[in-house]
């Protein structure tokens, strides 16, 4: 039985559609910057969904929960803490008042992501408005449920360019029984190579991240699982053991960039923020000249850049010879025109397979239009 916020949401888009006006999902507008200005600047009506909350089951034993697209990630995540559970992944939050909607659309992970997986690994099943306005559903709540288990994978990172996403169904996980943080002065190479060894032994590496702190190159690595297994590890791999409590509050940073090395940014109004995504093996990246060290994590997987827009062009071939691509993730405070789409050029086939399934889910091309040129 369709509630009444559901049914109004569902006759907003019969309506977009038969008039063919274009609609702008939104949670709470937390990752409105991501890829640009293109959102601010969009004229599309606005479908608000933080009206369709709320928590529709939870099963701790069964390490599932299933809640509507506009709940607070913030509710969510006090539910499962309260039960010792979380979501793996660490979503990020970049401010208060983001949707589990807007999470799965977005499709971004935190610092744990190269070792736990990305929010597409946690979907279970999705429910979904389609640009024709019907309600569709597919996946279930176990992980066994193949049928149409894909395209609740698919919706994450879609950034709603789909569908309206209505409910969502995922696995958690229990809270790591033990964690410890080290400490490592090193410069990029010796952090990477560091990585790479240490990826290749039965090690409770969780979360990584090299940043020059102070003008010192500094490797942080954050340790998860079984007592025995974290405390072996620090003994074997050296560094600094730092305080665990006080460290939570800088892996919460790195996840919502709030450290200093991203609000520092701010001061610098002509430099947008970019996102490399490259092989984990890939070796620490030749910038071009006048653009400061990256911020790196995910083992060497993501490298973060603060560079001129102008840089685009440049970033993406760098990008592209480590094994991955270049986006821009934030752009300048200042208006500037750009070299390269926001979300670097997509391979031709890929392209051709995201118009078809953009085809087949919103025919009427009324979702998200001003999130088309960014590639979710």
């Amino acid at each position: 039985m369709e509630s009444a916020a559901l049914s109004q949401i569902i006759e907003r888009v019969r309506e977009s559609a038969r008039q063919g006006r274009a609609l702008r999902i939104r949670g709470g507008g937390t990752k409105d910057f991501v890829g640009g200005p293109a959102v601010a600047l969009s004229k599309a009506d606005v479908l608000d969904m933080r009206c369709l909350s709320g928590v529709v089951d939870y099963e701790p034993s069964e390490l599932v929960v299933t809640v509507r697209g506009g709940t607070p990630l913030a509710e969510l995540e006090a539910l499962l803490a309260s039960r010792g559970q979380c979501l793996p992944f660490e979503p990020p939050r970049f401010a208060a008042g983001g949707t589990v909607g807007g999470m799965v659309a977005a499709g971004l992970s935190g610092p744990a992501r190269a070792t736990v997986g990305a929010v597409r690994d946690y979907m279970l099943g999705v429910e979904i408005i389609n640009g024709k306005g019907e309600l569709l559903r597919f996946g279930g709540q176990v992980m066994k449920n193949v049928a149409g288990y894909d395209v609740s994978r698919l919706m994450a990172g879609s950034w709603g360019t789909l569908g309206v996403i209505t409910e969502v169904s995922l696995k958690v996980l229990p809270v790591a029984p033990a964690e410890a943080t080290l400490r490592l002065e090193c410069d990029q190479s010796s952090a990477l190579q560091r990585l790479h060894a240490w990826g290749g032994q039965p090690l409770p590496l969780n979360a990584s991240c090299w940043v020059r702190d102070e003008g010192r190159g500094v490797l942080y690595v954050r340790l998860r699982g079984a007592k025995a297994a974290v405390e072996a590890a620090c003994a074997g791999m050296g560094g600094e053991r730092l305080d665990t409590a006080q460290t939570a509050a800088d892996w919460d940073a790195c996840r919502d960039h709030t450290l200093p090395w991203f609000t520092d940014r701010a001061g610098r109004p002509g430099l947008a923020l970019w996102r490399l995504s490259v092989a984990q093996t890939a070796p620490a990246l030749g910038l071009p000249q006048g653009i400061e060290p990256e911020l790196v994590e995910w083992q060497g997987a993501l490298r973060w850049v603060q560079a001129p827009a102008e840089c685009g062009t440049a970033l993406q071939a760098l990008a592209q010879a480590a094994g991955g691509s270049a986006t821009l993730f934030a752009a300048p405070a200042q208006g500037v025109t750009l070299e390269m789409p926001a979300q670097g050029q997509r391979q031709p086939a890929l392209a051709a397979i995201s118009q078809r399934l953009k085809q087949s889910f919103d025919p009427s091309d009324i979702f998200q239009p001003h999130r088309m040129g960014t590639g979710g």
